[in-house]
This record gives structure tokens, C-alpha cells and sequence, in this order.
């Protein structure tokens, strides 16, 4: 399992260094501009996982408060599907999705400050991974906070939320890559 918490928790600090070093000196306008009324800026794409990431508090908190698995969790037999078919829909930008919750869609304006706060979110995660090592990530089984029916070994969420994070970095490196992109 230490190897296991070594992978997700580097994997996740890569994503704030990549983040801060394709991010970090963009101005107010650069991270909010966006290449088009419907695409999400910079800013939005951060926020956004920063917000997903908080929607996830309460699935850690339950697990590392000693919460068996539910019936559905403990009874799904999607269980591995879902947690596959997520991890693999994520590492493909093939399909766009619609955010599941309206709780996670982003602002239109976000503060200047977004990267910092992206990392501040990140080193949540990294933590919550460390705290769960002493959990069995193939046997602990979660409920995803935005789809009630969906469930997913937390070894599969771990890899949700890496897989999640990488995909809005490579949006929010395309909106900089717009030929209109305020420089």
C-alpha cells in the first residue's frame, strides 16, 4: 500500500507543478479568457476541480470515520465497471461531458488567485490519500457525490480524481494554445 500512496500522492503533486508552471504567471484576463461563450477558461477548468475536489469531502470523511459499505456498495455489481469505465472515459479528451452537478460548474469570473488555490485543493487530496493508506483501497467501496447509483472502489476514485485533474490541465492548456489567446 506505501507504493500505492507513493503513486497517487506524487501523481497529484505533479499536477500542481504542472499547474503552477503553465499557469502561475498568467494575468486576471489571461485566466479568464475563454476561446468561445460556451469553452471554460483557464480559471473555470481549476475551479472546477477544486470544487469537485470538495465534493469529495464527504465521501472521504465517511470512510475514514469507520463507515462500512452501504448495501449498494457492498451489493453493486457495477462496482468495477463504473470505476473503469470512469478512469478510462477521463484519460481520453475524445468525449466532452457535461459537468454532473451544478455544484461543480465554475463561475464565469474567477479570482486571480485560482492557482494557489488549486494547489491548496490538491495538498487536501494528497492528505486524504495519506490518511486512507491504512484502509483496503480494493475493498473499501465509495458512492460518487454526484451520481447516487454509481459506485467505485476507492482505489478506482483515487484514480478518478488523478485522471480527472490531468484531463482539465490538457482543456485549460488548449485554451492557452487558441490562436486568440490574449498574450
Amino acid at each position: 500500500m506505501k507504493n500505492d500512496t507513493f503513486y497517487f500522492t506524487n501523481e497529484i503533486k505533479q499536477t500542481v507543478e504542472d499547474a503552477r508552471v503553465s499557469f502561475g504567471s498568467l494575468s486576471y484576463e489571461q485566466l479568464n479568457w475563454k476561446p468561445a461563450a460556451e469553452s471554460w477558461s483557464v480559471a473555470q477548468c481549476l475551479d472546477h476541480l477544486i470544487r469537485s475536489n470538495d465534493e469529495m469531502k464527504p465521501v472521504f470523511e465517511a470512510k475514514l470515520s469507520g463507515a462500512k459499505n452501504s448495501f449498494w456498495e457492498s451489493w453493486s455489481p457495477l462496482t468495477g465497471f463504473f470505476g473503469g469505465m470512469l478512469k478510462n472515459s477521463l484519460r481520453s479528451d475524445k468525449k466532452k461531458f457535461k459537468a454532473p452537478s451544478e455544484a461543480i460548474v465554475p463561475p464565469s469570473d474567477v479570482p486571480a488567485d485560482i492557482v494557489d488555490r488549486f494547489a491548496e485543493s490538491q495538498e487536501w487530496v494528497i492528505g486524504e490519500i495519506e490518511r486512507t493508506a491504512g484502509l483496503d483501497w480494493d475493498k473499501t467501496v465509495v458512492t460518487s457525490p454526484f451520481m447516487g447509483l454509481i459506485t467505485y472502489r476507492l482505489r478506482d476514485a483515487l484514480d478518478i480524481i488523478v485522471e480527472h485533474s490531468k484531463r482539465h490541465l490538457r482543456q485549460a492548456k488548449r485554451v492557452m494554445e487558441s490562436p486568440s489567446f490574449p498574450r
